[in-house]
């Protein structure tokens, strides 16, 4: 495989065969448990965190059976309170997007140049991505709660335009331990889609056209979603959605001791493969001559931190 010829390619995985999908499958799962199972006990934190905020009842035992358990809103307040003053800092009501010119600008052109793009961005998110300012005031709000939240940036080849779109914390499996985001081995987003929504990607050509089964959902914090809203998940029926991994990792396809960086989409319950990209463009592939000395990886996510953690 020429690794510069699928740069441009809707689906790699076209070109490989089923025992080749299969051991891909099987990695890109194998590494997403490791990852779930590195940050468990964050996880239960988490359900704790979001339970207090949303002043969940629960039964106390101790001192006595059924004594009281009175909770004043204090984390759902100071959530509130910052999101109020964090939101209009980081979205200002024209222009969010503003152009910095680094170096000389004898002519005012570069300057000229930056307004025009900062502009032009700005209408992009304003106007041609409309839940931007809505999932940007959610993430002001959540972030306090949960310590840390996501945006996913790239191009919906469906929808034909780009996407920034909130990514909860619990939706984006990371090894526990990995130094940063971008130092890491590898990033699983946890997508739910039901069967009409991959049927459209399969007759676009993004996805493979394979039988995926029936569909077991996967949410990490069903339990304490169930507790916050009072319900409880449907019977399955078409509209259930599957459970799709889509990882951010490192695989050698071109067979050359060198990974390089890709995007897989597998579905979870089935093990089967539905696209592979290539998580890198001509820019990123650094060489020497004809050799290729490395591949620096597009990145998709952005962390916004709230406090950093001690670990």
């Amino acid at each position: 495989m020429d690794i510069v010829n699928v740069i441009d390619q809707d689906n790699v995985a076209t070109s490989l065969d089923d025992a080749k999908l299969d051991e891909i499958a099987k990695e890109v799962i194998t590494g997403f448990e490791t990852d779930e199972d590195s940050r468990h006990d964050w996880l239960e934190k988490m359900e704790d965190w979001i339970k207090l905020a949303t002043q969940v009842t629960q039964r106390k035992s101790y001192p006595w059976p059924d004594a009281a358990n009175v909770k004043f809103p204090l984390l759902a307040t100071a959530a509130m309170q910052f999101a109020a003053r964090a939101y209009p800092a980081l979205v200002p009501p024209t222009e969010p997007v503003t152009g910095l010119v680094l170096g000389k600008d004898v002519d005012g052109q570069m300057t000229a140049r930056a307004k025009r793009i900062g502009r032009h961005m700005s209408y992009q998110l304003l106007h041609q991505m409309p839940d931007w300012e809505e999932e940007m005031d959610k993430l002001c709000l959540v972030l306090p709660i949960l310590g840390c939240a996501f945006k996913k940036t790239y191009y919906d080849p469906l929808e034909e335009t780009n996407v920034s779109e909130l990514v909860m914390p619990q939706h984006l499996a990371v090894n526990y331990w990995a130094k940063s985001l971008d130092k890491a081995e590898r990033k699983t987003h946890i997508i739910q889609r039901n069967k009409n929504e991959i049927k459209e990607r399969i007759n676009r050509g993004i996805y493979l056209d394979v039988d995926l089964g029936v569909p077991v959902p996967y949410n990490p914090g069903d339990d304490v979603r169930s507790a916050t809203s009072g319900t409880s998940e449907s019977n399955p029926d078409d509209t259930t959605p599957y459970t799709i991994l889509e990882q951010h990792c490192w695989l050698d396809l071109d067979d050359d001791d060198y990974k390089e960086p890709w995007i897989v989409t597998v579905d979870y319950t089935s093990g089967k493969v539905l696209r592979i990209v290539p998580r890198f463009d001509l820019d990123g592939i650094v060489r020497d001559g004809d050799t290729i000395i490395r591949i620096k990886s597009v990145e998709y996510f952005t962390k916004f931190p709230f406090i950093p953690n001690p670990d």
